[in-house]
């Protein structure tokens, strides 16, 4: 799948366990515990395919946090909340909520809401395309103007993140949130290490580079 799902919520466990269940079934998992948090996030270069926002946040209300999302973004959104109450229902969705999970709920039924929230903004199922390069997402293989790059489950997550990102540079604390799971440690290796291979392998074709500026890894296509 490896689409990317943020997740707005303050439950430590809850989030925990949906987090790890999604990252289980092959999704990128940005993690927020707050609406500060989900919007610090975005502004580091993440653009979500999905987003699952709860409510009664600590800091504001999940519903003001859609029409922020909404300003940069038109992310599809399922409200995961424990209100209940039909007028609930009825404002959760007629103020940008796409769909309504109740708690307590099923893991199960919260995966396949969110694989049909997915299926509405798809293009071409199991593909993806950025310039040059091509992405099979169902085997998780990745080609460059038809040759097969031969990238790691790690290598590839990367470069699709930052393809599906164009111009907006991903700092490695996103990228490692997304794909590793937990907090970034400033001085790990991980992203850098994977960082270093993929531009081994994309030879003349990109470049990818870290803007001090902006703060974040940046991948350019190089004219052939």
């Amino acid at each position: 799948m490896h689409e990317t799902i943020l997740l707005v919520e303050d439950d430590e466990s809850v989030l925990a366990g949906n987090a790890a269940m999604l990252r289980r079934r092959s999704y990128f998992v940005i993690e927020a515990a707050d609406a500060a948090g989900a919007l610090s996030a975005l502004s580091e270069g993440i653009v979500p395919d999905a987003a699952v926002i709860d409510i009664l946040l600590p800091d504001g209300n999940g519903l003001d946090l859609i029409a922020e999302i909404r300003k940069t973004a038109d992310v599809p959104v399922l409200l995961l909340t424990g209100l209940a109450a039909p007028e609930n229902v009825v404002e959760g969705l007629s103020r940008g909520g796409d769909d309504y999970l109740t708690k307590p709920y099923d893991f199960s039924v919260f995966a396949a809401r969110i694989e049909a929230l997915l299926r509405r903004t798809r293009g071409v199922p199991g593909a993806v395309k950025a310039g040059a390069l091509s992405f099979d997402m169902v085997a998780g293989r990745a080609s460059l103007r038809g040759r097969e790059l031969g990238l790691s489950p790690k290598e590839f997550a990367v470069l699709l993140m930052l393809a599906r990102n164009g111009r907006r540079p991903v700092s490695a604390g996103s990228l490692y949130g997304a794909i590793w799971g937990g907090e970034f440690e400033y001085g790990s290796g991980a992203v850098k290490t994977v960082v270093s291979r993929l531009r081994r392998k994309l030879g003349d074709s990109f470049t990818l580079e870290h803007d001090a500026v902006e703060g974040g890894y940046l991948l350019n296509e190089m004219p052939e």
